[in-house]
């Protein structure tokens, strides 16, 4: 099992930032973002989520509630020293987010979601991909795995070298697993299905990052989000990046973003004391 602890957690202000990686990922996936996040001042948490950063063998052992216990771990975590917490996070690392903004509305104060991925059906994604839902109980299925195919999630050429030698090196906790199992991708499905029918219960605002071209989750899984969201939803669409937004071409414009959100929740904030005595004067 996996013994070493990747995550990352860098001390700031009173806004927190509790974001997510992905399913067989990293905490490195979001290392740009949490560093300049916390170069702004802010508390930024990225943990390592149980099964993660180790072998195949590691993430099959652990499921989907697991992943979720990491996060509302996490979260419990940071509101000892925060006043707001904005959770996000990367493709499922998002889906996750909006599972912790279900679970804990008193405790979620915004989302940042960063390419959220309800359904593999990018542009590089194989057609045939969708029969296994189909097989995923056979022999076949069960011994079946997602293995990363070009561009690997990067339309940069030199950043997609760099996590390319990184993922099959076999250094997983850098890159991740250059190939997901077929049962971790079932657990996943299934923390989509819990989520997704409580999407309409979740009211907090929510800044959505997704690429027009992403090439693992078309731009299809942003709009049934921003639809079904009960909250204001602030969507944003790189013209320029595919689905690793975080370290892709325009992950600056995601960062800016996030630190926009984290503004108008304090702006908010201000406001709503301020005007709590005032409320108290006229109710006398």
């Amino acid at each position: 099992m996996t013994t070493r602890d990747f995550s990352l957690r860098y001390a700031g202000d009173r806004t927190g930032f509790l974001l997510v990686h992905g399913l067989g990922g990293t905490p490195a996936e979001l290392r740009l973002v949490v560093r300049a996040l916390h170069r702004a001042g802010r508390t930024v948490h990225c943990p390592q989520l149980a099964g993660h950063c180790g072998t195949e063998a590691d993430l099959v052992a652990t499921g989907w509630r697991d992943w979720a216990n990491s996060v509302l771990a996490e979260l419990e975590r940071m509101r000892e020293t925060c006043e707001r917490v904005i959770v996000g996070g990367l493709s499922m690392g998002a889906v996750l987010a909006l599972h912790a903004a279900a679970e804990r509305p008193d405790a979620v104060d915004g989302l940042a979601l960063y390419a959220p991925t309800l359904r593999y059906d990018g542009w590089s994604i194989p057609r045939y991909a969708f029969l296994l839902k189909w097989l995923i109980n056979t022999p076949a299925g069960r011994r079946y795995s997602f293995i990363e195919r070009e561009p690997y999630g990067i339309k940069d050429p030199r950043v997609r070298n760099i996590i390319l030698n990184a993922m099959t090196s076999g250094d997983s906790a850098e890159a991740g697993l250059h190939r997901t199992p077929s049962r971790a991708v079932q657990q996943m499905w299934q923390l989509i299905t819990d989520t997704r029918r409580r999407l309409s219960s979740i009211t907090c605002p929510a800044l959505l990052v997704h690429a027009r071209d992403d090439d693992v989750a078309g731009l299809s899984n942003a709009f049934e989000i921003q639809r079904r969201l009960g909250g204001l939803v602030d969507a944003v669409i790189l013209d320029d990046s595919y689905h690793l937004v975080t370290i892709d071409q325009q992950h600056h414009i995601l960062i800016e973003r996030s630190l926009a959100l984290a503004a108008r929740l304090e702006i908010s904030a201000r406001r709503h004391r301020r005007a709590a005595p005032m409320r108290a004067v006229a109710a006398q």
